[in-house]
């Protein structure tokens, strides 16, 4: 019976933790997120993507690109003064752990077996912008697949850093019907190599 009690105990002292430690980074990562419109515009684009790429009329298709640029360029502009603001928080703060499920105390007690999710948003916005000039000259359903990939991956990493990689990968099947490695496969070159070196995969 003791045992039973000890282990009922830890458990419980162990999902205490945990939450705390979550609901911390939620609100944190909230805090930041709140002065920008980066979620609305972000449904904006991939909805707009899916209906230009309904679209059988050429010339309306066209109209559609047009506004839809205009919402990647202001998404972009969000996106890198999210992360620019996020990078001025200390660094023990900023830890993710590189564990797929969530362990209370981890990145402080093991701060090598984490990433800096400040260097990860710097690599998401650094991806967005580059997807968003399209310098490679992708055709506008090439691009608006490699951009959606780098969004799907941004929100896994914000829910990677509030939750687990686990719970992410999860959401990203839930919302939007894509494999973590799927989404990974498909933004640019340039993010897949920076994202894979931090999170050392």
């Amino acid at each position: 019976m003791e045992i039973l009690t000890l282990v009922a105990l830890v458990t419980a002292g162990f999902y205490i933790l945990k939450s705390r430690e979550q609901r911390l980074r939620i609100a944190l990562l909230a805090s930041h997120l709140g002065r920008y419109q980066i979620e609305k515009l972000m449904e904006s684009l991939t909805s707009g993507y899916m209906r230009c790429l309904g679209e059988d009329d050429a010339e309306r298709r066209r109209q559609i690109w047009q506004i839809l640029n205009s919402t990647e360029e202001k998404l972009s502009g969000q996106i890198d003064g999210f992360a620019a603001e996020f990078s001025r928080m200390p660094e023990p703060v900023t830890r993710v752990s590189k564990l797929p499920v969530a362990i209370p105390l981890f990145t402080q007690f093991f701060p090598s077996a984490a990433f800096d999710m400040r260097q990860a948003l710097l690599i998401h916005a650094r991806g967005i912008a580059g997807v968003m000039r399209n310098e490679a000259g992708r055709t506008p359903k090439s691009k608006a697949y490699m951009m959606s990939a780098e969004l799907f991956l941004l929100q896994h990493t914000c829910h990677w850093y509030c939750r687990s990689k686990t719970v992410a990968s999860a959401r990203m099947i839930g919302q939007h019907q894509t494999q973590y490695l799927q989404a990974l496969r498909a933004v640019s070159p340039q993010t897949r190599e920076a994202y894979c070196a931090l999170i050392g995969r």
